[in-house]
């Protein structure tokens, strides 16, 4: 997008709301800082945004609302995209199959213009950490949305992936017209022990522990697995590259998907916050993560897999392990990782952590309608895994 609409400036209770493009405000000290002055010193920070804004396509239109208070001062950047969303796609089944079968009539079925606040590649964060400044964020931005996103041509507006630890932050919204629904959650795992077998040891139940080792000695039968770790994925990217693709073509779920230019740009542009794994079995790449570096966390965010071997070695384990093994002897804490694959790490004895999405739209009838469907539509409720997590209720109360 070359630029956003001149009507995208709107004044609220809370100062001055306008969306600016990333070029008009790369020589801007605020953004400059943005997440990197947080409490945690957020892993995608603005270098992240400009890479994903650069290197993931896919017909999404990047901008960045800028939050100021009376006095002009800026409050917060917050990245915003705006796309064609089908608001079944995490739907169930029988939902996907319907909608597919009135889209050959009508190929816009539920399918809504939307401007997403947010991350196209990861979990949202407001500018603060402080619950009182994150509410001023979200009620000026609660005020401005609706006219900014009718210059946008936009219906719906969404607050995407937004973590639970917002909630407080964000009450204003779905007290005032969004519905809050869960979005599928990650999951946190704590590593503070002394090695992997420590944790393994101390942490799991004794059938599991059996299971690890079987699946490791069956791994290890047919020669070494070596690891690797680069902060620069792109010499291997032609072997990578790939292996993702692989992962991603089998996932029932698909929202954003990466290029090799994101793979490559990660490593150049963020060497302090990105890590990729690769492992080689006789010279062969058969596996490799995109991890990032967040204070005492490890999050381990993207996979791929060669299939061809993958089941019978158990690469997903065997990785883990190595992922794992390898932030406990660099003093991580805790081990993040992305939706999805909810089983093996139930086991694992890792405990959910909510992301919520909020969700409105301009218009008062389909918000009354949205309302009442989305609850019915959300994702987690399909998947009858993440019931079984202690930590569940927290999907849609509160931590």
């Amino acid at each position: 997008m070359s630029s956003p609409p001149s009507i995208s400036r709107v004044e609220t209770a809370r100062g001055i709301v306008h969306a600016a493009t990333r070029s008009q405000l790369q020589a801007y000290q605020p953004w400059r800082e943005a997440f990197a002055r947080s409490f945690t010193r957020l892993r995608k920070d603005a270098r992240y945004y400009a890479i994903v804004e650069d290197a993931i396509l896919q017909g999404f239109d990047y901008c960045y609302l800028v939050v100021g208070d009376s006095s002009g001062a800026v409050l917060a950047i917050q990245p915003f995209f705006v796309l064609n969303q089908d608001i079944l796609q995490g739907a169930g089944r029988l939902s996907q199959s319907f909608a597919a079968k009135v889209r050959n009539l009508f190929p816009r079925f539920l399918t809504l213009r939307t401007l997403m606040v947010g991350c196209a590649a990861g979990e949202g964060h407001l500018e603060s950490s402080d619950a009182q400044l994150g509410a001023d964020i979200t009620a000026a931005l609660h005020q401005a949305l609706p006219t900014i996103a009718k210059s946008f041509r936009a219906g719906m507006i969404v607050f995407k992936e937004f973590p639970a630890a917002y909630r407080t932050a964000m009450s204003g919204l779905s007290a005032n017209g969004y519905t809050r629904v869960p979005s599928l959650p990650m999951v946190r795992l704590s590593i503070d022990y002394a090695s992997f077998d420590d944790y393994v040891a101390k942490a799991l139940s004794k059938n599991t522990r059996k299971n690890l080792r079987r699946k490791f000695r069956d791994a290890e039968e047919g020669g070494p697995i070596d690891l690797q770790v680069v902060e620069d994925i792109t010499p291997h990217l032609p072997e990578a590259y790939p292996l993702y693709l692989n992962v991603y073509s089998r996932s029932q779920l698909h929202f954003e998907k990466l290029t090799p230019e994101y793979l490559s740009q990660l490593g150049r542009q963020m060497p302090d916050k990105v890590r990729f794994f690769l492992w080689r079995r006789d010279g062969k790449l058969v596996a490799f993560s995109l991890c990032m570096l967040q204070g005492d966390s490890l999050y381990d965010e993207y996979l791929g897999l060669d299939y061809a071997v993958a089941l019978d070695l158990h690469l997903y384990f065997y990785t883990l392990r190595d992922i794992i093994q390898w932030a406990i002897s660099h003093g991580f804490k805790w081990y993040v990782s992305s939706a999805l694959n909810y089983d093996p790490k139930l086991h694992l004895r890792c405990h959910l952590a909510p992301l919520d999405l909020y969700v409105t739209h301009r218009s008062r009838i389909a918000n009354f309608i949205l309302r009442r469907v989305l609850p019915k539509l959300e994702p987690t409720r399909n998947d009858k895994v993440l019931q079984q997590f202690p930590n569940y209720a927290d999907v849609w109360g509160t931590p």
